[in-house]
């Protein structure tokens, strides 16, 4: 049977990009901390206090994100939404919501690797070079009051949600393949019968020139220039 976690969802502040806010989410412990990183999108990008115990506070970026040849995709959060994720992730710290110039951390879910020999909740990275760090000065009750308000605990099946991503995303991955496929053929056909048109009328003009350089003859087999 599938494991139900329960799940603190966020909603973030309204930027350009996400007029309604953007998914903040985060596990109540460890162990489904652990879960998280199991089964987070691959849009989604990971936030932690570096080098302290803290919640492990997620990002839903739409789908696609992290495709095409933008390498650094997951640093173009708009700053205020990155300021949220920073101070919701030190206020769900003991000791880092305690400190002043506190360092964050976040690269994108899918850079996360857990090792045999990590703890329950503990993580490494696949590559350095992904990690990217905020400073946070302080505290922002502002922002940490604002982003309680959006506050929901809910029942969910990350494996389960996680399945249905990837099985929507690739019927539509073989849509798209399809379709690409359907085009290439109906220019190929186009292809063809433009060449077989050109064929027909350069045979066509060679018919005509052959035709109009026949000399007539007279009846004496002489030509006939008049």
């Amino acid at each position: 049977a599938w494991r139900r976690e329960m799940v603190f969802y966020f909603t973030s502040i309204p930027c350009e990009a996400a007029p309604e806010g953007y998914v903040l989410y985060m596990g109540k412990d460890k162990f489904e901390n652990d879960d998280l990183i199991k089964h987070a999108w691959p849009e989604d990008v990971w936030f932690h206090v570096d080098k302290e115990s803290s919640a492990h506070v997620y990002i839903r970026l739409p789908r696609g994100s992290a495709l095409g040849d933008d390498k650094e995709w997951y640093k173009r959060i708009d700053p205020l939404v990155i300021e949220d994720c920073c101070q919701l992730v030190k206020a769900n710290s003991i000791k880092g919501n305690k400190l002043d110039n506190v360092q964050i951390v976040f690269t994108p879910a899918s850079n996360l690797k857990k090792s045999q020999g990590n703890a329950v909740g503990q993580v490494g990275f696949h590559k350095e070079g992904m990690v990217f760090k905020e400073r946070v000065q302080t505290r922002k009750n502002e922002i940490v009051n604002r982003l309680d308000k959006t506050k929901k605990w809910e029942e969910t099946n990350l494996e389960a949600e996680l399945l249905q991503r990837n099985k929507e995303e690739g019927a539509k991955a073989r849509k798209i393949g399809a379709e690409a496929e359907k085009e290439r053929l109906q220019q190929e056909k186009t292809w063809k019968e433009d060449k077989n048109a050109r064929s027909y009328d350069r045979l066509n003009d060679e018919a005509q020139m052959t035709t109009s350089g026949d000399l007539e003859l007279d009846s004496d087999g002489e030509v006939d220039f008049m």
